[in-house]
């Protein structure tokens, strides 16, 4: 049961890449109650949902932020250091990073600038979980630790998200469209004025 895993989701951009300003993402590396299907086999979609209390008592205390899981690539932001924040709220599981001054953070800014990156993923150990025989599915009820977020080329959730900070308006426009539900918006809006 602590085999690490990893789901994707969207992430967005702030600030400028110059030396003087800091180059600083956001997004959601997980999303609630948005099944995706993880595998077909036989004509069977077997899928996977996240429960919105899943995160509660999680351990998030040293969560490094990676382009695509790689350990080949230098650590972009961490908790540890405070350049990495994650919360939780109505959607899921939201980042805050304030990406390396390295060739490397540089790179993965632009790409994520420019919307060649725009969808997150997480690294995770299960604490609890169900099974629904009948629709195939997997809930992940309580996770055990969170081990990474990453910005990636293909996630495996849809619904998550990264981008520049200035585009944050139009993320959680996005979510509350997808959403359709009143207490979001109105949440969502008050942190937008």
């Amino acid at each position: 049961m602590n085999k690490r895993e990893y789901r994707s989701a969207d992430l967005m951009i702030g600030g400028s890449a110059d030396d003087n300003d800091e180059m600083i993402v956001e997004g959601y590396a997980a999303v609630f109650n948005q099944p995706t299907v993880l595998w077909s086999y036989g004509g069977i979609d077997y899928r996977e949902e996240i429960d919105a209390g899943a995160f509660d008592n999680a351990d998030l205390s040293d969560v490094i932020f990676r382009y695509n899981h790689s350990s080949d690539v230098y650590i972009l932001a961490r908790t540890k250091n405070n350049t990495l924040s994650l919360t939780v709220d109505n959607v899921g599981l939201k980042i805050r990073a304030k990406i390396a001054k390295t060739q490397t953070g540089r790179d993965f800014y632009t790409l994520v600038k420019r919307g060649d990156i725009d969808k997150m993923s997480f690294g995770f150990i299960v604490e609890e979980e169900a099974y629904n025989q009948e629709t195939h599915t997997r809930r992940i009820l309580k996770f055990k630790t969170i081990t990474d977020v990453s910005g990636v080329d293909f996630p495996a959730y849809e619904g998550t998200s990264i981008a520049e900070g200035r585009s944050a308006e139009d993320l959680f426009k996005k979510y509350v469209v997808q959403r359709n539900d009143e207490e979001i918006r109105k949440r969502l809006l008050l942190k937008l004025i």
